[in-house]
């Protein structure tokens, strides 16, 4: 590999990793004219996000959307010519269920994660003990806080149960963030991952007197938004305007300029991105400042699995329960959720198919990626039996484990992303993009990959 050129002015970007937050980087540079390069290990692009198909049905593999309010992934999609491939998700069918004492039960109309935002809904709903529901109801008369000084960060679990009690953390606030995450609400940051919640405490004191007098966001639509051809076309249309290297960055050192060592070559850079998880950015970064990689190391990860089982649809003799279920830590085995993948959205099961996606793994469960494809698809089947009552065989079935790649907001997690992005600025021509830090989406992704480039193509300006 070549040498960067003697000339001053001149740019050479080198991304290591080729997930959305690196393709989103080489895109925008590509299109400005910066020379760069990105680094693969994997020979496959996208890091969690893959579309396969099979049985004339389209399965994402990883996620299978993304939220419409965070602006950055739709801004793409239409930048590349992909707006028409658009697609919402069928509200009008969203129903989602969470077990409780064995048997499935709706989510009530109108719960924005943990705060109800419509009282009757929830008042006729079984899924909460009428103890909680009248906590709920003098959680409305709770005022803001008296100090104005910021509150000390505090877990999700001690923030839900502070304000609803212990039985809305089990069973709306633990499920529904597992899906997210797949940690434990006892160690997540409340104010990394729901710091829309803390601003309405200190706004209002009472969540739900502030979820309630929100106003609705002007032009309605889905919240969750994908691509007809599953989210996989995305990667393929970034992917062609960036120069790709399938090969594994082994070190990265800095003497005022970047040389980056991949399968016994070097290369030489003005700036490099390290779009990859922040433990791998730390194994890279061990030379250029110790603490930064420590600080980085501190971020954890789980894992995660997802099954997806395709049946032939006469044969199904299953229940069919809306979107899916959520399955709380404390009535779970393995299986954590499921979702009917055709229910949830158009153009994905053939019409004679349906397709369950059943997850598994998170913080609790890491194990389940070292079972054998075997093993995953009887543990899974035996538990669809007991929640779903289902017994029809399934005509084929797609496995994908997901290693260390969901990041942990734990406690601290504020302060531990200031100290990284204070040393990160303090060295020229570093860049840290991926989910490691202010967001785990794909918009959040998409977000710091261009924030990245963008730095670099006004330094190019200047």
């Amino acid at each position: 590999m070549s040498k960067l050129s003697a000339n001053s002015n001149s740019k050479r970007v080198v991304i290591v990793g080729g997930g959305i937050a690196g393709l989103s980087a080489a895109h925008d540079l590509s299109r400005a004219g910066v020379e760069c390069v990105l680094f693969e290990q994997s020979s496959r692009l996208g890091g969690v996000i893959e579309t396969r198909t099979a049985e004339g049905c389209t399965i994402d593999c990883g996620p299978d959307s993304f939220i419409s309010q965070k602006p950055e992934a739709l801004a793409l999609i239409k930048e590349n010519g992909l707006e028409s491939e658009l697609i919402g998700s069928n509200d009008h069918q969203r129903t989602t269920y969470i077990q409780k004492h064995g048997r499935l039960i709706a989510l009530p109309d109108g719960v924005m994660m943990i705060v109800p935002s419509k009282i009757m809904p929830m008042v006729k709903s079984p899924l909460l003990s009428w103890a909680t529901k009248i906590r709920m109801g003098f959680e409305l008369l709770r005022r803001p806080p008296r100090s104005t000084n910021p509150a000390p960060d505090r877990s999700v679990a001690d923030f839900v149960t502070d304000h609803f009690g212990r039985e809305t953390l089990d069973y709306l606030a633990e499920p529904l963030l597992s899906g997210v995450y797949g940690g434990d609400p006892a160690q997540l940051s409340v104010a990394s991952v729901l710091p829309r919640f803390v601003d309405m405490e200190t706004k209002y004191g009472s969540l739900g007197r502030a979820v309630m007098s929100a106003k609705r966001p002007p032009g309605g639509g889905s919240l969750f938004r994908s691509l007809k051809p599953g989210l996989g076309v995305m990667v393929e249309k970034l992917a062609k305007s960036a120069k790709i290297v399938h090969k594994k960055v082994e070190q990265v050192e800095n003497n005022g300029a970047f040389r980056v060592y991949a399968g016994g070559e070097h290369i030489d850079a003005s700036d490099v991105i390290l779009a990859c998880p922040a433990w791998s950015a730390a194994a890279l970064l061990g030379n250029v400042d110790a603490a930064l990689a420590d600080r980085l190391n501190e971020i954890p990860y789980s894992s995660s699995l997802t099954l997806s089982l395709i049946y032939d649809a006469a044969k199904f003799d299953g229940i069919r329960a809306g979107f899916g279920f959520l399955v709380p830590k404390r009535e779970r085995k393995r299986v954590a959720a499921a979702t009917f993948v055709g229910t949830k959205f158009p153009f994905r099961a053939a019409e004679n198919r349906i397709i369950l996606r059943v997850f598994m793994g998170g913080a609790t469960d890491e194990a389940i990626l070292s079972e054998s494809d075997e093993s995953v698809v009887a543990i899974a089947r035996a538990e669809l039996r007991s929640i779903l009552k289902l017994t029809a065989e399934p005509l084929t079935h797609m496995i994908s484990r997901w290693p260390r790649s969901m990041a942990q907001y734990t406690v601290g997690h504020g302060k531990r992303i200031a100290e990284i992005k204070a040393r990160a600025a303090a060295i020229p021509g570093l860049h840290l993009a991926g989910n490691g830090y202010e967001g785990i989406g794909i918009p959040d992704c998409v977000r710091t990959g261009r924030t990245a480039a963008k730095k670099i193509i006004e330094s190019v300006k200047k």
